[in-house]
């Protein structure tokens, strides 16, 4: 299976609370619900099919129970997203109890690089991060990660938990598509191509 890392973010890189001003308010956040003002139909079509490519999520324990919560409260049969999201296996990292029971899940205790990459070893297609950005980083630091979708709204927040703030190597990316919405939100997908490379500056002639 496929590790992918999907998060949605400002452009001065906060990934805390997209959705609401209440979805996560940890260490004061109050500028919850930026995306949602940038909505737009390609936004939920482009969602919707890299959701059709996952054969399971994965979550850390608090984005597990806040998706627990809210995903079983939506029954709605239109949803686009209500059905695969409840039906998809869950598989959670946390050597903690979790509060919710939102199945099917499978807990995944011990190491958590060690569980996630016996994980991917399987057959499947995508295996899929949504939220949960401090273990995104920890397997994106560790190279477990091939592809990092970003979905950048036009906003700059000011605070908030940032994405990609980890203390591992660098990591090189390589830009395999990109789109822009109506709305202005940017879509991009990334493939991870080991350490980013570095170069020294020697003048435009050394570069054509």
């Amino acid at each position: 299976m496929k590790l992918v890392l999907t998060e949605f973010v400002t452009v001065d890189g906060v990934s805390q609370g997209p959705g609401s001003p209440t979805e996560d308010t940890t260490d004061g956040f109050t500028q919850g619900g930026w995306l949602v003002p940038h909505f737009d139909e390609v936004f939920v079509q482009r969602t919707s099919e890299w959701l059709d490519l996952a054969d399971g999520i994965l979550l850390g324990r608090r984005t597990y129970e806040a998706f627990a919560r809210d995903w079983l409260a939506m029954i709605d049969p239109d949803d686009p997203f209500a059905v695969r999201m409840n039906s998809l296996p869950k598989y959670v990292v946390t050597n903690s109890p979790v509060e919710d029971s939102w199945d099917p899940t499978t807990v995944l205790q011990g190491d958590p690089i060690k569980a996630v990459g016996d994980l991917l070893a399987q057959p499947g297609r995508e295996l899929q991060i949504h939220g949960s950005a401090r273990l995104g980083n920890s397997l994106l630091a560790a190279g477990l990660v091939d592809t990092l979708r970003l979905v950048v709204a036009p906003a700059v927040i000011g605070s908030g938990r940032r994405l990609l703030d980890h203390a591992g190597g660098s990591v090189g990316l390589r830009l395999a598509e990109h789109e822009v919405t109506p709305n202005g939100l940017l879509l991009l997908e990334y493939e991870t191509i080991g350490t980013a490379p570095l170069g020294a500056y020697e003048g435009v002639t050394a570069l054509v």
